[in-house]
């Protein structure tokens, strides 16, 4: 899978919103490999959006594509400053429950001092999260420029989330995160998407 990180500020969430729903109709109809995206502005008007493609050469004809050339010059006039972009083939998706469903999507981005090490202890997490955090419908974690990370984590509703981030982690989760904080470089960065917008092959 390849996964494509846009990010920057926006002076108008509508106008994004109205673009992203245009590309959706006119222009995902021929973008091949195309898997999906999530997407949303933070209150303070940060965009973040995650494109899923089946392969980076699929994401590659899709950018070449004159229509999504043409609504990408439309889009991009929309960002106070310059876009930023992350892709990457590092990429694992945890599904849980049905992400579609999500009424709140938190995206974190940080940096690891070893994202190998990460990566396997998020593997080898032995929390049952379907019992633990039932409002936790999905994740999306992305690897990219050497070691930084994206995060996206869908919850069934922000007042769930919440409540769920006051439950008290088991034994060997608490371990766990003690040694992932150990690799965090810096503090993380949270965009909270009240409002996300999840769009899909139809």
């Amino acid at each position: 899978m390849f996964v494509q990180v846009i990010q920057g500020h926006v002076s108008d969430a509508g106008q994004v919103r109205a673009q992203l729903d245009r590309w959706v109709e006119e222009v995902a109809p021929g973008a091949v490999g195309w898997l999906g995206s999530t997407s949303g502005v933070t209150d303070d008007g940060r965009l973040i959006a995650l494109a899923r493609f089946e392969s980076a050469e699929a994401a590659r004809q899709n950018s070449d594509r004159p229509e999504q050339t043409a609504w990408w010059e439309q889009t991009a006039a929309l960002f106070t400053g310059e876009p930023v972009f992350h892709n990457s083939t590092s990429v694992e998706v945890d599904t849980l429950g049905d992400p579609s469903l999500a009424g709140f999507v938190q995206v974190m981005q940080g940096r690891s001092s070893d994202p190998d090490r990460a990566r396997e202890l998020m593997a080898n997490d032995p929390t049952d999260w379907r019992e633990f955090r039932p409002d936790i419908l999905g994740t999306v974690s992305v690897g990219h420029d050497g070691d930084a990370w994206t995060m996206a984590i869908y919850f069934t509703s922000e007042e769930s989330a919440r409540a769920g981030e006051q439950k008290e982690p088991p034994p060997q989760m608490q371990e766990m995160m003690k040694e992932m904080d150990a690799l965090t470089i810096g503090e993380p960065v949270f965009f909270d998407l009240r409002d996300p917008w999840l769009h899909a092959p139809s």
